[in-house]
């Protein structure tokens, strides 16, 4: 498979690669490699399943051409089950959301909705390459009733009535069908296969795509177990894409809202099959933790009464979940201790005694230096005066993007198998002002991480 690639970059690019490095895939089952070739690099995927390859081919050069932001695809092998695509980085709207303020955060959910329009209206979409199915038809919506069923409900002991809940099913699949369906389902928008790069917002992992309701990819994104968003944060998102929406197309906005959050329901239901199949039969930790998620979003559609349809054993079993004790042991997340510490290189390398065995060690000497100043000689990195000094200074700034970014990357690494500690150090002469400002800085930053547990020391000040 590596050799298939190099061979299929050489004959792209005229060089052969010369560094190769695996990426994580998250629930996929296709591997991904990031490919480097002087100041070219470019993401190899290799994936055993060929008419799934075909279908996200296909439907990217389609998109691409329609202006939707798409990577490129720059060859493929289709017989080697091999593709090559644009890198569009590292930072998805998961990471962003992680990393920066809830009105940051918003302000993007904003131009993703946007974008999603254009998507969903595209015109004159060729369907010919869907797969595994043209349309979201009863097929396929009984489809993820039964993954629900049989991979979450069965695997955790939920009890239920067979022929009631199967009844429920088909009517929650009747009244969803109800919904105008004419429109490019995504099937899997979700904040992991959004990327931020370059200031542009990038779509990935739409090879599910298919005909259906405009409904599913808004509840995909408002509904996401991976993001937490408050009850009213929805609703303000979901007014704003209504109001974007009826700007291109006709609507009645009170059953637009009612078949959402029936496809809400549907969304959750769906994902929960998938945390059941690869969270607790598959023991991927990442899953398992987006289980008390889940159970809160379905929990505020309880509260909220917003099922439009009476589905008396789905309620029981709704029920059942948000009250079983089971369930929020199995999602109980280890919160990451995140520890930030400042020292001073006159000093002694601060000790990790968390027993990990260490971390990021940052050096800051190379940061304009505060301390030769009179003025902030008797301050620290705390201080108003000083943090004012370092923010303005352009050095600095390019230094904490870099930084962040490279703890962010094990930050997620470490949640998703389950670490329970990560340290990170910034190390300045005296260990007063740059050291003490960049770990002030940082701690900041992941404090939006509800993953996280940060604990912030200065060494040298005793705090």
């Amino acid at each position: 498979m590596i050799e298939l690639l190099k061979e299929l970059f050489f004959k792209t690019f005229a060089c052969y690669p010369d560094k190769i490095e695996k990426m994580q895939a998250h629930g996929s089952k296709r591997l991904y490699f990031r490919l480097f070739c002087k100041e070219k690099t470019c993401i190899g995927a290799y994936n055993e399943d060929r008419k799934e390859n075909e279908a996200f081919i296909d439907y990217a050069m389609q998109m691409k051409a329609k202006g939707i932001g798409v990577p490129n695809i720059y060859a493929y092998d289709v017989n080697s089950n091999i593709y090559l695509q644009e890198d569009l980085g590292e930072v998805t709207f998961f990471d962003f959301f992680a990393l920066h303020s809830l009105q940051e955060s918003i302000a993007v959910y904003k131009k993703i909705l946007s974008h999603l329009i254009e998507i969903q209206l595209m015109p004159d979409f060729d369907y010919t390459k869907s797969y595994p199915r043209k349309s979201f038809d009863k097929q396929s919506i009984m489809w993820d009733f039964n993954y629900f069923k049989y991979c979450f409900l069965k695997v955790v002991d939920i009890e239920f009535d067979e022929q009631l809940l199967e009844n429920d099913f088909n009517a929650l699949a009747d009244y969803l069908l109800m919904a105008p369906k004419d429109y490019f389902l995504y099937r899997d928008f979700q904040s992991r296969n959004i990327m931020l790069h370059n200031d542009k917002i990038y779509f990935i992992d739409f090879q599910g795509g298919r005909k259906g309701a405009l409904q599913y990819d808004v509840a995909s994104l408002l509904f996401d177990g991976k993001v937490n968003l408050t009850w009213q944060e929805k609703t303000i998102l979901l007014d704003y894409y209504i109001s974007l929406l009826s700007k291109k197309i006709e609507i009645n906005t009170e059953q637009f809202t009612n078949y959402f959050y029936a496809f809400a329901y549907a969304r959750i239901m769906q994902a929960m099959g998938a945390y059941g199949y690869r969270g607790i039969i598959q023991n991927k930790t990442s899953f398992s933790q987006s289980i008390s998620r889940a159970m809160n979003n379905l929990k505020a559609l309880q509260e909220n009464k917003v099922m439009p349809i009476e589905l008396k054993e789905l309620d029981k079993v709704f029920a059942s979940i948000i009250n079983s004790k089971k369930l929020k042991e199995l999602s109980q997340t280890k919160k990451l201790t995140l520890t930030i510490k400042s020292f001073s290189y006159k000093k002694a390398y601060p000790m990790d005694v968390s027993g990990n065995g260490g971390g990021f060690v940052f050096d800051c000497r190379a940061l304009p230096n505060p301390g030769r100043l009179e003025e902030f000689k008797h301050l620290n990195g705390k201080d108003k005066e000083v943090v004012d000094y370092l923010k303005d200074k352009e050095e600095v700034k390019n230094f904490m993007n870099n930084v962040t970014k490279i703890v962010a990357q094990s930050v997620d690494n470490y949640l998703q198998r389950g670490f329970g500690n990560l340290m990170v150090c910034f190390g300045c002469t005296g260990g007063q002002h740059r050291s003490v400002f960049c770990a002030e800085e940082l701690s900041k930053v992941f404090s939006q991480n509800t993953d996280l547990k940060i604990i912030t020391q200065h060494i040298e000040q005793n705090i």
